[in-house]
């Protein structure tokens, strides 16, 4: 559920499919969890460079720290784009072995591997016509990065194994957490999109914080009824080292504590500026008892369905609910 954020009209036209700008959010797909939220000046400034991006079909460096929404802004970039009709892959280069990368990446002949007799289509083959992002480019070694750039040079790359050569109708999208001493695209001219850590653009810590709420309640099937006061200075004055990411977190598990009513500061597990910071004891009992709280208001007090959406045993959720003082009965 990663998001970066926007809120200016003047960005683009109808093609881009976006809502009204006073709502702080721009649709980059159908879906709502592909919608951009904020309204920070350095969203802005990424959402330009992304919409410059989708105008051609240059490569695309994405460049932030963990967690901002680089995955997401890629998304976006490819619905904008004359590509968005076609597919729309991943690979991430850091979950994949070194030896296994090219492979898929590139793709293999058959008997190549001996554990893969037949022959396998890799990501640029899958993604023709649309959009490949690379995440964690860094993490891919040299020497592919190179076969890479010469690939995407020459518009035509050969499969492991094989020697016909197969046409290249991608656009590359590379993101990397740091930016790299030299391009991954070789001397190709390319864009690059920078986006900030969610610390500097604090305009969009609410914007974004309503947006997954209202993700999280459609997914789960409840009604909310927005953030605590206490709970809107508690997202405001945290500094989110996990960037958007960890605030997407945090707001999916407060829903769950909290159930249907409002979202407050405790929920959140974040103390209000003016708030005493509670022991560790006291945080882990309180979100005993939320969670607790929460699991039977959704199971109407049945003790055995909260213990199977817990995955835990029904005597040791039972011992939970005991050590809460919660009675199942109230939730009846």
């Amino acid at each position: 559920m990663s998001e970066l954020g926007v809120q200016r009209s003047n960005l683009a036209g109808a093609s881009a499919g976006m809502s009204d700008a006073s709502s702080g959010e721009r649709s980059s797909g159908r879906r709502r969890s592909d919608r951009i939220v904020g309204s920070s000046r350095a969203t802005q400034e990424a959402v330009d460079q992304a919409m410059a991006a989708a105008a051609d079909d240059l490569p695309v460096r994405v460049v932030g720290p963990a967690g901002v929404g680089k995955k997401h802004l890629a998304r976006a970039l490819h619905t904008w784009s004359r590509r968005s009709t076609g597919p729309f892959e991943v690979v991430s280069c850091g979950a994949i072995s070194e030896a296994l990368l090219g492979r898929e990446l590139f793709g293999c002949a058959a008997g190549v591997f001996p554990t893969l007799p037949e022959a396998r289509q890799g990501a640029l083959a899958r993604a023709a016509g649309g959009t490949l992002v690379l995440d964690h480019i860094e993490k891919l070694p040299s020497a592919l990065r190179e076969s890479l750039a010469k690939a995407m040079a020459d518009r035509r790359y050969r499969q492991e194994g094989d020697t016909v050569d197969l046409t290249l109708d991608v656009r590359v999208v590379a993101t990397s957490i740091e930016p790299l001493p030299r391009s991954p695209f070789g001397d190709l001219p390319h864009h690059t999109v920078e986006v900030a850590p969610l610390s500097e653009r604090p305009e969009d810590l609410l914007p974004l914080g309503a947006h997954f709420l209202r993700l999280c309640a459609d997914e789960d099937g409840v009604e909310t009824v927005g953030f605590t006061t206490d709970a809107r200075n508690a997202i405001a004055a945290e500094t989110w080292p996990g960037n958007v990411r960890q605030l997407a977190e945090r707001v999916q598990l407060a829903l769950k504590l909290a159930g249907s009513g409002a979202i407050s500061a405790e929920a959140l597990l974040l103390s209000a500026e003016a708030e005493e910071v509670p022991s560790f004891k006291e945080a882990k009992r309180a979100f005993e008892t939320r969670y607790v709280v929460g699991l039977l208001r959704r199971c109407g007090g049945n003790i055995s369905r909260a213990a199977r959406l817990a995955k835990k045993d029904r005597k040791d959720f039972y011992d939970v609910i005991r050590r809460t003082g919660v009675n199942p009965s109230d939730f009846r």
